[in-house]
């Protein structure tokens, strides 16, 4: 008996709002990450080791920045005559066209061209969390039981379960309870907004969704579909216990480059078993100057370090001058941090210039750090000579901005 078709579908549409200025003039999905990668490239790299052939990702808001990083998909076996990658934006004409209200919604509007596709299991994978996942498992688990949902859980703080699909399962691993971002979660297992789903009942209950709804629209799968799947029985859970983070908020993607930093990181990006594969160009190696102090860092190809470099992150082609510190920061590509500036519990984005004797942030202040700690600096941003950005402040992209506090 032939296995079913799977298809697996990135969804990659959303606004990204919550990253603020760091999200004004990209999608989300292709933020860096590490220095040398970018968020997409997880999802990505989990179907290729997944042996998962066809890959389609969902796109809407800032599309290109994205299109230019995934290119034809090469990097992921997934440049094909036959299958491989497609992207999906928004389109017009019939009643699948137009804007996506969520990503339900955009599963929705592509439900003609998935029946097309003859896929049996759809593989649906949020593009903004770091992983590292064996789909072939969860999809084993989900045949094994006859499922009609699974969903890849993990377990979070309990503050914390307020911000995700929030479940309840009982000792066969079946859902029992689901409430998307409750006030008052009831444990602390969560979705990783990674799901299998039987395609045709999939579909089918979207199209049922939309007729009773047709005013509003579909929005997120877990508005009204995940609760009613849970409702009818059939959605088990597939407990991911390795490392998983979503990065949908300033702090959540800070704090996972701190992760890196650890004596031993919960993250390996050095599995060889297990490779995040990226689109990048050429780079030579980072060079360290001679009165330069690096302690606890990631230096990428590219990067010209003559100052102290101190639990941080830096992407190609950063440079910090001579007499310049950067301390618990992410600073993104082509960034030049000048003689005598400080970036401290900041997020620098690409081809900023930091002024000389510029302050960007503050030291940090303990082990807990929010939003209101981190300091952001947008795309292509030029801070003053001898200029102050305060914790918490963001400035907008483009040359020539000040910095000013956030609301």
């Amino acid at each position: 008996m032939p296995r079913p078709a799977v298809l697996a579908l990135v969804m990659a549409g959303g606004a990204g709002s919550r990253l603020d200025v760091l999200t004004e003039q990209r999608a989300k999905p292709a933020m860096p990450f590490a220095g040398v990668y970018r968020l997409v490239d997880f999802p990505l790299s989990n179907c290729m080791h997944s042996r998962i052939p066809d890959v389609w990702i969902i796109q809407q808001y800032q599309p290109h920045s994205l299109n230019d990083h995934v290119s034809n998909g090469r990097p992921w076996d997934l440049d094909r005559t036959y299958g491989g990658l497609r992207t999906l934006p928004p389109h017009r004409g019939g009643k699948e066209s137009g804007w996506h209200r969520g990503n339900a919604d955009a599963i929705f509007r592509n439900k003609s061209l998935i029946e097309e596709s003859g896929a049996d299991t759809l593989v649906v994978l949020s593009s903004d969390h770091v992983y590292k996942l064996d789909y072939r498992e969860a999809l084993a688990r989900h045949r094994e039981r006859g499922a009609r949902a699974t969903l890849v859980t993990t377990t979070v703080p309990r503050k914390e379960a307020t911000r995700f699909g929030n479940v309840r399962v009982d000792e066969n691993d079946r859902v029992t309870h689901f409430a998307y971002k409750p006030e008052e979660p009831v444990s602390d297992i969560v979705t990783t907004e990674v799901f299998v789903f039987d395609a045709a009942h999939l579909l089918a209950s979207l199209e049922r969704l939309h007729e009773e709804d047709d005013d509003e629209g579909l929005e997120d799968l877990g508005d009204a579909l995940l609760p009613r799947l849970v409702e009818d029985g059939g959605a088990y859970e597939y407990r991911l216990e390795g490392y998983w983070r979503d990065l949908g908020l300033i702090e959540s993607y800070w704090a996972s480059h701190m992760d890196l930093l650890a004596d031993d990181p919960p993250l390996d990006l050095d599995d060889a078993a297990w490779p995040i594969r990226t689109h990048g160009g050429q780079r030579p190696p980072a060079r360290v100057e001679g009165r330069a102090r690096i302690d606890r860092a990631l230096l990428s190809p590219g990067c010209r370090v003559a100052g102290a470099v101190e639990r941080s992150v830096l992407s190609p082609g950063v440079v910090v001058e001579e007499g310049a510190v950067v301390r618990d920061s992410v600073v993104l590509h082509e960034t030049v941090i000048d003689r005598g500036a400080r970036v401290e519990c900041s997020i620098v984005d690409m081809e900023a210039e930091i002024g000389r004797d510029a302050r960007v942030g503050a030291p940090r202040r303990g082990p807990d750090v929010d939003g209101d700690d981190i300091a952001v600096v947008g795309l292509g941003a030029r801070l003053e000579i001898g200029s102050e950005t305060e914790p918490g402040a963001r400035v907008d992209p483009g040359s020539g901005r000040r910095a000013s506090r956030s609301t």
